[in-house]
């Protein structure tokens, strides 16, 4: 049975740039994004959950991030996982809803936030080498057990260098939209 598996790099490498956009998401620009609040996790019932299981986030204006709590004695609770989460966020309470006003970015901040970006870029391309470094490892294996040829296993290594070039490329442009999007507000 062969070790390589070219599903499962292929599934693997893709989870990395998955993963990055989930990161860059996370990411404020200027504008109210949901995903904003996507990391925050909040202290209910005696366990951390995420906020988006207990509470709607919207984004009624350009500026401005709502997040509509089902349970009102959750309110407080909401408040604290906010601002636990250091993004710079002041929420106000307003009956069952909190407001959530995005100020403004400092072009310093701005430079912080797109470094930030490509060191998570850098995270999600050495991700996706150590794919490209176990599946050469498993190519070579199973020619050393005799299961594929020598022809096979280069002919599968470019196939590998090929899926790793095409996935670096899609993590150094989700970065580079991302960093665009912070500089230019």
């Amino acid at each position: 049975m062969p070790k390589y598996d070219k599903a499962d790099v292929e599934r693997r490498m893709a989870g990395a740039v998955e993963s990055l956009k989930g990161d860059l998401g996370g990411l404020r620009t200027g504008r109210a994004n949901t995903a904003l609040l996507d990391p925050v996790m909040v202290e209910v019932y005696g366990a951390m959950m995420p906020l988006n299981q207990v509470a709607t986030v919207s984004a009624p204006e350009p500026r401005m991030l709502s997040v509509q709590v089902w349970d009102r004695s959750n309110l407080i609770a909401v408040e604290k996982g906010i601002a636990h989460a250091n993004l710079g966020l002041n929420p106000m309470i307003d009956g069952q809803t909190l407001r959530l006003p995005l100020p403004d970015l400092t072009q310093e901040r701005r430079k912080e936030l797109a470094k930030l970006a490509g060191k998570y870029a850098e995270g999600a391309k050495i991700a996706i080498r150590n794919v490209r470094r176990d599946a050469m490892e498993a190519l070579k294996e199973d020619e050393k057990k005799k299961e594929i040829s020598e022809d096979d296993r280069k002919r599968k290594e470019e196939e590998v260098q090929k899926l790793t070039d095409k996935y670096v490329a899609e993590t150094d442009a989700a970065a580079a939209a991302k960093e665009k999007e912070i500089l230019t507000q």
